[in-house]
């Protein structure tokens, strides 16, 4: 079946959530929810301070309280075989964390994990856990990117050179020039379900864990190195993931700890975190200063563009962000230039957040582009349509697919953007002033490899396998979707089987790849169990469809049919009965071709928001919002535009309200829970219309679809910020724009 046959998936545009009743109605298994025979509970001791060490840490308090069962720390955790000696973090086991959990007295940052209490029950070992005491030898620590900027490096590796096209700081000598820096403050993953690890060993070789990831093989990956273990001797679960953003990329050193503890009393043990651990020990979006100059000729043209970065990492581990690079390719620009610095600061390491560096860079590009817009009296989107960029400018290659001016004109009519009155402050409903703005952005599209197992059944139903983990987008629901369009099978006969370690290797959730990479590989395996009945069916003697070639069969609604006379066909339960057969299997691995080489893949999208502004009291209130993607053929119109709606909220409370409050004498978060660190909720989020261009990418991959979870992010916080100025005229370039920072 070539690839344009593709419709995408007539059976299953509009399906509903395959897994929809289990969750709303509880049946749904979470990480936490798995309850084992002999089951114990473990809790955290967390270091007070942000840099020094472990002087003494006294435990025997703990080790007698009632029900306690162990209290591990540096003075006597087991090896850990997969780690080297003296704990070194300069070498870190594959897709986990550099930092050593237990294995030496160094305090990297506040919220450290330094001790692990193991008791019979939670309540118990919450109370022990508040009996271990130590002791520190106290260093002075660092915590603050702005008093710290002086210190910024160059990230290792030729990928973080600086980057000139052109002439570098162009935009100075231009005509009509601007010039402004932007504040992005620590924004945490906030995910409903708290991340939760179950591990039990069986024997001293084989452990299966319970574990809230987005990758469930390459946290058994991790595992696997960090013990010394083979492939089949460690089994991970995620059945189910309340949710993610990138808090579930990797595998962090409480999993680790978990396991280790599990082996050491050889019992299952049970891991939750806190609300306020999951602000320290699962990453974070990292705190970003930047700066952007732009020059244009007077007519608009950009002649000029620079895009400096400084953000933090840890200083056990170096994470980079692309923060910068939206800026090489976004527009047509001859003369750009960027720089991208890290600071090694005395916190945990960060990790990436929905719509990671480019949802950050954009901020910075899209307002700077909004500023431009003013200053030479020209519509936001005029300005960047007339600087739209044809060809990928870094790698001047085409585009594989590229309907961003679709995308304008669209936003744009369903926003009303014709009602604005283009100069800022000068719309009014009652007490509120009225504003409208919008944002652009894009993202790679890109395509991984997966392996997809598809299993017939006698009664004609089809089971499909991956080891992949679902974190909200509803992946089970896309891939039914597609393999009954593709199979030519209802999906209500079509199983999903994902979360679980043994199966066919699939890929991390996270990027923007699931649908393109998982996608292929459900197309394709349904494609060659096509050629496998077609074999069956065509040799079988006295078969209506004996001696047809391939090409003069078709797959649709549970029958297989001669092209050229319908009325010769076999249903798929046929196949199987004739030739005695229980089930029918094939396994598929599917990867990427040579299409990067040929093309530059994208998605992008165009954010536009109408607001008000409260005229006394600074409150802003979204009234609408209208998002427009191009991300190729789309498969499923519902799950698609909960992805858009989703990517809104998040940006809704990344512009307006997110803000992880640090306390630098300290080191610590001063707003660490749901009750200071503030979220949009439903009363914050207006109507939104998610739109789609739903035209397919003619290469990526046999469906046409790119990727959408992270376009529905990058650039919406700077519509926002747009939309704020239109209203009042003041630019706010810090986020959170919160009331305080307009009525001064």
């Amino acid at each position: 079946m070539a690839k344009e046959k593709f419709s995408g998936g007539q059976q299953g545009a509009a399906l509903d959530r395959v897994d929809g009743r289990q969750k709303v109605t509880g049946a749904a298994k979470y990480s936490a929810d798995n309850i084992l025979p002999g089951l114990t509970y473990a809790v955290l001791v967390e270091s007070t301070i942000a840099k020094g060490q472990i002087k003494n840490i006294d435990t025997k308090k703990a080790e007698r309280a009632p029900g306690v069962l162990a209290v591990i720390y540096h003075g006597n955790a087991p090896a850990i075989p997969g780690y080297e000696s003296g704990g070194n973090p300069a070498k870190p086991p594959t897709g986990g964390e550099p930092f050593r959990v237990f294995q030496n007295a160094h305090i990297y940052f506040a919220g450290q994990p330094i001790a692990m209490v193991i008791a019979d029950t939670y309540e118990r070992a919450i109370y022990a856990a508040t009996l271990v005491k130590t002791e520190y030898n106290r260093e002075d620590h660092q915590t603050s990117v702005e008093a710290n900027k002086d210190k910024a490096a160059l990230p290792k590796g030729p990928r973080y050179a600086n980057y000139v096209r052109g002439e570098a700081d162009a935009y100075k000598n231009a005509a009509i020039k601007i010039e402004a820096q932007y504040i992005i403050p620590v924004e945490v993953h906030n995910p409903m379900e708290l991340h939760a690890t179950t591990a039990a060993w069986d024997g001293a070789d084989k452990v299966t864990v319970y574990d809230k990831t987005q990758g469930v093989k390459s946290t058994q990956r991790s595992i696997m190195d960090a013990f010394k273990l083979k492939e089949q001797n460690v089994q991970v679960n995620a059945d189910f993931v309340g949710g993610g953003f990138g808090s579930g990329l990797r595998t962090w050193p409480h999993v680790i700890a978990a396991v280790l503890a599990a082996k050491k009393i050889n019992k299952p043990v049970k891991l939750v975190l806190t609300r306020s651990q999951m602000f320290t020990m699962v990453g974070y979006r990292p705190y970003s200063w930047q700066k952007i100059g732009l020059g244009a000729t007077p007519d608009g043209v950009l002649t000029g563009l620079t895009h400096e970065a400084i953000s933090e990492t840890s200083t056990y581990e170096e994470f980079t962000d692309r923060t910068v690079d939206i800026s090489k390719v976004m527009y047509a620009c001859p003369n750009v230039n960027t720089r991208y610095k890290i600071i090694a600061l005395n916190k945990s390491t960060p990790t990436w957040m929905r719509g990671p560096g480019e949802a950050t860079g954009a901020y910075a590009l899209e307002c700077a582009m909004d500023e431009l817009s003013y200053a030479l009296k020209l519509d936001p989107i005029h300005l960047r349509i007339k600087n739209h960029a044809d060809v990928d400018p870094v790698r001047n290659l085409p585009w594989s697919s590229k309907f961003l001016k679709e995308c304008y004109q669209k936003g744009a009519e369903a926003i009303g953007w014709n009602k604005r009155d283009p100069r800022p402050n000068a719309m009014r409903e009652g007490e509120w002033k009225l504003g409208y703005g919008m944002g652009a952005g894009n993202f790679n599209a890109n395509r991984g490899r997966a392996t997809v197992k598809a299993t017939l059944l006698a009664g004609g139903s089809l089971v499909l396998q991956s080891a992949v983990s679902d974190s909200g987008p509803g992946t089970a629901t896309t891939m039914t979707g597609i393999a009954s369009e593709v199979f030519g099978l209802s999906p209500h006969k079509i199983t999903f089987e994902l979360g679980d370690s043994s199966l066919p290797p699939g890929p991390t959730q996270g990027g923007s790849t699931t649908t393109s990479t998982l996608g292929s590989a459900v197309h394709d395996v349904c494609v060659a169990l096509h050629q496998k009945m077609a074999e069956l069916v065509t040799t079988k003697p006295g078969s209506v469809l004996q001696n047809a070639k391939l090409e003069e069969l078709h797959f649709a609604k549970e029958f297989i049919t001669l092209k050229t006379d319908p009325s010769k066909r076999v249903a798929y339960a046929e196949v199987l009965k004739q030739r005695d057969l229980s089930d029918l299997e094939v396994t598929k691995d599917s990867q990427a071709g040579d299409e990067r080489n040929k093309y530059s893949i994208y998605s992008f999208a165009v954010h536009f928001v109408q607001l008000q502004v409260h005229e006394a009291t600074g409150v802003v209130r979204i009234k609408k919002v209208v998002t427009v993607a191009d991300a190729g053929k789309i498969i499923n119109e519902k799950t698609a535009g909960s992805q858009l709606m989703g990517g809104v909220v998040s940006g809704i409370g990344m512009a307006l309200m997110e803000d992880g409050v640090f306390d630098h004498r300290f080191g610590l978060f001063v707003n660490n829970n749901l009750a200071d660190y503030h979220l949009p909720v439903s009363a914050d989020v207006p109507h939104i219309e998610a739109l789609f261009i739903d035209k397919p990418d003619p290469f990526i991959n046999p469906m046409g679809s790119k990727g959408l979870g992270e376009i529905a992010n990058v650039g919406f916080a700077a519509a926002v910020a747009n939309a704020v100025y239109h209203a009042t005229g003041k630019r706010i370039r810090t986020l959170p724009i919160t009331p305080d920072k307009l009525i001064i």
